[in-house]
């Protein structure tokens, strides 16, 4: 693998939260007491967790959200200061609480309930110290919450959209790089589509680029180019899936921004989502990696072209 220049910035925009999770046995009925076999608290928030994930691959990563004037804010951001995301963007709004969400996780993964409280709003100024850290990262990645702040000013920036969530007056025009599900796309353009044909759609409308991901059937790649490519998942013993595709957005913008082909930062980027299942939280199991200095990465990362059970959503 050709030499990686670690230096270019990467603006995560949108969404953190503070994360109560239990792990339980038996999932909970109605009026029913439950013991946890493993309680934890964690940050959380797609964006958030996107830029942890690549932080840890050895990006250089800054986080711009909204968070209350309140001790779930203030673990919010040491925990995100102790992963070596630049927290200076960070907005705390006063007289609102930040977001937070209380999680219950089958053993296994197979169920999980949430219970969340929203962040506060967006409202990030299209002009003065966040325009200009918009304008001059290397790549903007932004989740359901993000796009709106970013949105009028997506022509002049490399732009990554996490759209497993919809988004309000989402357009694909100037999209770098589009990261929805295939349920998503099937929303969007039809349910009788193939993922080969709802990939293809993504492009054809704007996007310049599209990975759609599809759970346990792996991930669907376009890079503009060649034909629509299928990357197997990861196989990996679960114990929860939260995260998982936070995950995954951080790990391949981290990959594509450090100069690797597209179908390449997607098999390398099922493995680190795979490895983080192997953890409760969407967070601590996360792989810390350097792209910049691992050449063997990617050739352990590229999972091979057969069965599995298990990528980011």
């Amino acid at each position: 693998m050709s030499d990686i220049d670690p230096s270019p910035l990467l603006l995560f925009v949108g969404c953190a939260t503070l994360d109560s999770i239990a792990a339980v046995g038996d999932y909970p009925l109605a009026d029913s007491r439950t013991i946890a076999s493993e309680f934890i608290t964690a940050g959380g928030g797609p964006a958030a967790t996107a830029a942890v994930a690549a932080a840890r691959l050895g990006a250089r990563t800054t986080f711009a959200g909204v968070i209350g004037h309140d001790e779930e804010g203030d673990r919010i951001i040491a925990g995100l200061e102790a992963e070596g995301v630049d927290t200076s963007l960070v907005v705390r709004a006063s007289g609102c609480l930040s977001g937070a969400s209380l999680i219950i996780v089958s053993d296994g993964g197979e169920n999980r309930a949430i219970v969340t409280r929203p962040v506060p709003p967006l409202n990030f100024p299209s002009h003065g110290v966040f325009r200009e850290a918009v304008t001059s990262a290397a790549w903007v990645h932004v989740d359901h919450l993000g796009w709106s702040a970013v949105q009028p000013l997506a022509g002049d920036i490399r732009l990554s959209v996490d759209a497993g969530n919809p988004i309000p007056n989402f357009a694909l025009d100037g999209v770098e790089l589009y990261v929805p599900t295939i349920e998503r796309l099937r929303a969007d353009f039809g349910p009788g589509m193939t993922e080969i044909e709802l990939v293809q759609t993504a492009i054809d409308r704007g996007a310049r680029s599209v990975v759609a991901t599809a759970g346990g059937r792996g991930a669907w790649a376009h890079d503009g180019f060649g034909p629509v490519v299928h990357v197997p998942a990861v196989p990996t013993p679960i114990v929860s899936t939260l995260g998982a595709g936070d995950v995954f957005h951080g790990a391949l913008l981290a990959a594509v921004a450090a100069g690797q082909a597209l179908e390449d930062a997607v098999g390398l980027a099922n493995q680190v989502a795979a490895e983080s299942c192997t953890g409760l939280d969407g967070r601590s199991r996360i792989p810390r990696r350097n792209l910049t200095s691992n050449s063997s990465l990617l050739a352990q990362s590229t999972p091979n072209r057969g069965t599995a059970n298990h990528v980011s959503r």
